[in-house]
């Protein structure tokens, strides 16, 4: 490991000598609307930038996830992936204008995930510029349907289709520069939904509120009792309703999601709040119903794992602070496969799923670097042990 570990802090600048490219691709990335389920333009664009770089192969497969492959010095390495996310949480109608302005970018999605995307499609200029070849060959890919209730079809249909083994794998994100996730909660994400019928000519006034119901269910649903091992908790993430001020809230929505290091503990805390719902249904005699919109199964890689201990003297070689926390992302699709892979973050950030979301410039370049350390750590052989 330490003949490659000493160059990494030397790439940080070499990268800085292509700032324009990066920069522009994260541009171009990120002024396109990419919302789950309408990835399709900024999956063209992906593609055309690979054939751009000259890649030794690009297509899309049957999913439409657009890939570009670099194609290693030996035949019998199985592929090293670099992926991420193509879609964000942004709306459409939200104006995509990005601006740089001295040593930031701004533009919404930039963090979740324009600036991860415009680092991937900027990859095989970096490569050639570091004058790097690798033995395996590099899987570049754009990952569709990966948010909310896609469920993370992009990496699962990907890796469904693909044939051969995979040696390892990095996740890239936006932010926040020094994240390193190696292990996945297990995850279900949910929605309970509360209709209250409208019949014609009735008063409104002495209706059951939608909204008052929702909170009741919040309200029983904080009196669980949630252990601490295996660790267990439950987020309420969104809630909404109605239709104005002055009547009566006949539908609401409210969106939660329950997270553990044990499936089964997942599955135990649901099976508790579908009968909080249940009960309140009848209390209330109203139409209510617990939905699942996404899961994933818990995964881990041990902390000792050869990648996970290489990437940490990676990040400290550029003199970043590892942060360890779960992740819900491709990276559990990728543990729950038996292959070795970690999430890391580009740069630092501000007001990730906001309009006036911005991107420090000056951090990305040890973000990069990183990125191309973890490479050459799984080329050298640290997934093959």
């Amino acid at each position: 490991m330490e003949s490659y570990l000493e160059e990494i802090p030397s790439y940080v600048e070499k990268i800085k000598f292509i700032k324009e490219t990066i920069l522009s691709n994260i541009v171009l990335i990120g002024q396109v609307p990419s919302q789950t389920f309408n990835e399709a333009r900024r999956a063209d664009i992906f593609q055309e930038r690979m054939a751009d770089a000259q890649v030794d192969e690009c297509s899309m497969d049957e999913f439409r996830n657009p890939i570009g492959v670099v194609r290693g010095t030996s035949d019998k390495k199985p592929p090293i992936f670099v992926v991420g996310h193509l879609d964000t949480f942004i709306d459409k109608e939200v104006d995509h204008n990005y601006t740089i302005i001295k040593d930031a970018v701004y533009g919404p999605g930039i963090m979740d995930n324009s600036a991860g995307i415009g680092i991937l499609i900027s990859l095989p200029e970096i490569f050639r510029k570091l004058g790097l070849r690798f033995e395996s060959d590099i899987v570049i890919a754009g990952l569709i349907h990966s948010l909310g209730k896609a469920n993370l079809q992009g990496i699962r249909r990907l890796l469904g289709a693909w044939k051969t083994r995979i040696r390892g794998a990095i996740c890239v994100e936006g932010g926040e520069l020094g994240r390193l996730n190696y292990y996945s909660d297990g995850i279900r994400r949910c929605e309970v939904e509360c209709r209250i019928s409208a019949e014609d000519g009735v008063e409104y006034r002495f209706k059951p509120n939608a909204i008052l119901i929702l909170n009741d269910v919040i309200n029983r649903i904080l009196t669980l009792c949630l252990p601490q091992r295996p660790r267990a908790r439950v987020i309420i993430g969104k809630i909404s309703g109605g239709f104005k001020h002055g009547i009566i809230a006949l539908e609401g929505t409210l969106g939660f999601e329950i997270q553990s290091d044990s499936d089964q503990m997942v599955k135990t805390i649901f099976r508790d709040i579908n009968d909080i719902v249940d009960g309140l249904s009848h209390e209330y005699q109203v139409d209510m119903k617990l939905k699942t919109i996404s899961s994933v199964n818990a995964g881990t890689l041990n902390f000792n794992h050869p990648l996970v201990k290489s990437t940490v003297a990676i990040m400290k070689k550029l003199d970043l602070k590892p942060i360890a926390e779960p992740s819900g992302s491709e990276l559990s699709i990728f543990l729950s496969q038996q292959i070795p892979a970690v999430t890391l973050g580009v740069s630092r950030g501000h007001n990730y799923h906001l309009a006036n979301a911005w991107m420090e410039i000056e951090p990305m370049y040890r973000g990069i670097a990183q990125i191309v350390g973890v490479i050459k750590a799984i080329d050298s052989g640290v997934c093959d042990e």
